[in-house]
């Protein structure tokens, strides 16, 4: 049987101590699938209480939930939010370019968490709560594991069918024909383009973001500033198709242009200090946090996780599962102004109609983007409560 070690808890937080509620404690988790995880808790982890488990995107931290974790703690729930696999100040992982890509594939990142939630001594959780990437990873996990995971809440990024596996192709060899390039085609645009994704599998894209002219502190503010509802243009809408000219009424953050890298793409739209001091979602002490721990780790950690989502052998991998539905109770949140709700098109009609088969509805909350719990949390609190209730 695999040994953990769970270290003492202590009230000095590892990052963050000032900007974060008295209620919320650090501690890291020793031995899960070859990591030491830093987690940032909240609630009593004594008795029998439901248990949350919270799991970031990018390019975010556990600090991400820091808004949400006392209010759900107090209604009665152990909150447990990692720093997963490639982030923040958990250890263990491999954040170089050449290095260890398969033990940042999907699969491997839900045996991070169940193999937590196993470590401090629960056999399930109440509900599994992913943002951005880590709606992926909490799909993934209700999806294969629903004794453990007993409901499910996908934020900002819906979860469409797992990959798909050729069907009916014995006697029509055809259908194995694979599908136009969308890379290529974006490249072709009369404004040429790249997928933001795929940029992020280059090996230049960790230095361009670390290393950025504007400074690291500046790109991500310019960054969360771009994808947030405080960019005013952010007025999202369904896409036809998985077509270039469609993609290509994404912003920038998404379809970047094909020459230029993400910390170039971002920097027009920097908030001016107005703007800056206006932001009570996160302040300047708030993004410190974050762009000192990115300045340390730099980004390839999270980056891996797109170049993984890229690479065919992980694809393969995950078509074992083809046709698989999430059978426990699920949900929804997104900001209004989240483009991110239709860069996939027809993901969110895919989970809604057909992959989720207890579904309990959509949920998107005015005057956010994409940071939804962070630029809404009480409304993000309300939601989650009643979907848990």
């Amino acid at each position: 049987m695999t040994s953990y070690t769970v270290e003492s808890m202590n009230n000095d937080v590892a990052y963050g101590q000032s900007t974060l509620s008295p209620g919320i404690r650090s501690r890291f988790v020793e031995g899960i699938n070859g990591l030491t995880i830093h987690t940032l808790e909240a609630g009593s982890s004594e008795d029998d209480r439901p248990v949350i488990l919270l799991l970031h995107g990018f390019p975010e931290l556990a600090y991400s939930w820091r808004k949400v974790m006392i209010p759900l703690a107090a209604a009665g729930y152990y909150v447990i939010a990692p720093d997963q696999r490639g982030y923040g100040l958990t250890t263990g992982w491999d954040g170089d370019y050449d290095g260890d890509l398969a033990s940042f594939r999907i699969l491997n990142i839900v045996r991070d968490a169940i193999g937590l939630v196993f470590a401090l001594g629960r056999e399930s959780v109440s509900a599994v709560v992913g943002h951005d990437y880590g709606s992926s990873v909490a799909a993934w996990s209700a999806l294969l594991r629903p004794d453990v995971y007993r409901s499910v809440v996908m934020m900002s990024a819906p979860f469409g069918d797992p990959p798909a596996l050729p069907f009916g192709t014995a006697d029509n060899p055809s259908l194995n024909e694979s599908v136009h390039d969308i890379h290529n085609e974006l490249a072709s645009l009369p404004r040429p383009r790249k997928h933001y994704q795929r940029y992020y599998t280059i090996r230049e894209a960790n230095a361009n973001m670390r290393d950025a002219s504007q400074g690291i502190h500046a790109f991500l503010r310019a960054y969360y500033h771009y994808k947030s509802a405080d960019w005013v243009e952010n007025k999202p809408h369904p896409l036809e198709a998985w077509t270039a000219v469609e993609l290509a009424k994404l912003p920038t953050y998404y379809v970047m242009d094909r020459d230029v890298g993400m910390a170039e793409t971002v920097a027009p739209h920097m908030p001016g200090e107005s703007q800056i001091e206006a932001c009570a979602w996160l302040t300047e002490e708030e993004l410190q946090v974050y762009s000192e721990e990115y300045e340390r780790n730099g980004f390839q950690g999270g980056l891996q996780w797109y170049r993984c989502g890229q690479t065919p052998r992980f694809l393969s991998e995950s078509q074992v599962f083809a046709g698989r539905t999430i059978d426990v109770p699920a949900c929804f949140i997104s900001g209004a102004n989240d483009w991110g709700v239709h860069q996939r098109p027809g993901a969110l009609e895919a989970m809604e109609s057909r992959v989720c088969v207890d579904y309990r509805g959509t949920h998107l909350i005015k005057g956010a983007g994409h940071w939804v719990q962070q630029e809404q949390s009480d409304a993000v609190i309300e939601c989650l409560l009643a979907f848990f209730a």
